[in-house]
């Protein structure tokens, strides 16, 4: 009897020791993927951005050479809620939109500067820079909405991007290598925000862009200026979400909230930087947004042209809604995209703001 009384109480035992161990297993599965949610002040930023907003990406890559005048313009007249661009660094420290960290895809490098064909965007000058054409190339590639207007087009920089968001147009002075700014003849009254991409941090840019940002009067955070709106016009300029920052990197992210703090932020992801278990790094990046005060999730979509991988699927939506941050996926350029994504998010990176505009009229969406 007392043999069989003491297997009863180690089974017991075991019964317990073990349930504790499952118990603990299970707490720290539920917490590694657990979803940490924004706090109020985080929220309160957030709600600056409005819904279903259309972000014209690069101006178009579609109808005009990305990130120039052309695009931009066009982007700002059609009635895009934001002018998207990609900052880059120059030698001589001035920010520049360019996507790709070297000249060749979309400059005539090769004809200007045959021996640094190979060089990074940030060993030109902007003056340098400034040498090189960068439209001619889209007429080459694209003969059907091939245009005059589109050569001998210049680089641009973050001031002359806000100068295009706030009405005017560029007058271009080779001597000084230098745009004036003019009234735009063309203009109809949008007033578009502006959301701006960092790469991996190099040389402070972040520092740069609080600077730059701050003596054109679009810091929130330090007596911004008025800007004048239109009623039944596209009025984000004048708002606490005139600037919305983003970055595929996470210590880009960190150096934006250190400069740039109180300002609506997009933590973008890409599928080949998400190594292992998808819904825990899924999860990971979740979080670290979260930690990092960020407002906004720019996952990838899938589908035609760009057949990027999907990162914006339902329950990668669910994730991202169960932290309180919004969503801002890239990049819809058909119907279709618009059609299976457009519902569960907050807005679009788009190359064609046309058929954004145009969708979300038809679906009372906006």
């Amino acid at each position: 009897m007392k043999k069989r009384t003491n297997i009863i109480i180690s089974l017991t035992f075991l019964m317990i020791i073990t349930s504790c161990e499952n118990h603990q297993k299970t707490a720290k599965i539920t917490q590694m993927n657990s979803i940490h949610k924004i706090n109020k002040a985080t929220q309160q930023v957030r709600d600056y951005v409005k819904k279903d907003i259309v972000i014209a990406h690069r101006g178009s890559t579609y109808w005009a050479p990305e990130e120039t005048e052309q695009a931009y313009i066009w982007a700002r007249n059609i009635g895009a809620d934001y002018l998207e661009m990609d900052l880059q660094l120059t030698k001589d420290n001035q920010l520049v939109a360019f996507h790709d960290d070297n000249l060749q895809r979309t400059t005539n490098i090769a004809t200007v500067f045959p021996n640094r064909v190979d060089d990074a965007i940030s060993d030109f000058t902007l003056a340098e820079l400034r040498k090189l054409d960068v439209g001619s190339w889209f007429n080459h590639k694209n003969p059907d909405r091939a245009k005059t207007a589109f050569e001998h087009l210049k680089i641009l920089t973050l001031k002359d991007i806000i100068h295009i968001a706030e009405g005017k147009k560029l007058q271009y002075h080779p001597e000084k290598s230098t745009f004036s700014y003019v009234e735009d003849e063309k203009d109809n009254g949008n007033r578009p925000g502006i959301y701006v991409e960092t790469k991996h941090p190099k040389s402070n840019i972040e520092k740069y862009l609080a600077e730059e940002l701050t003596s054109l009067g679009w810091n929130i955070n330090t007596q911004p200026k008025e800007i004048i709106t239109k009623k039944g016009k596209v009025g984000v300029a004048n708002t606490n979400a005139r600037l919305i920052l983003q970055s595929f990197s996470p210590k880009s992210i960190q150096q934006l909230e250190k400069y740039l703090p109180n300002i609506p932020k997009c933590f973008l992801l890409w599928k080949p930087d998400m190594k292992g278990n998808l819904k825990k790094v899924y999860t990971k990046a979740i979080n670290f947004a979260v930690e990092n005060n960020v407002h906004i999730i720019g996952p990838s979509i899938a589908g035609t042209p760009n057949n990027y991988e999907e990162l914006t699927a339902p329950w990668m939506v669910d994730l991202i809604h169960q932290s309180g941050m919004i969503i801002h996926p890239y990049t819809f350029d058909t119907n279709e995209q618009l059609k299976k994504y457009s519902k569960d998010v907050e807005g679009v990176f788009t190359n064609r703001a046309d058929l954004a505009l145009i969708f979300y009229s038809k679906n009372k969406i906006k």
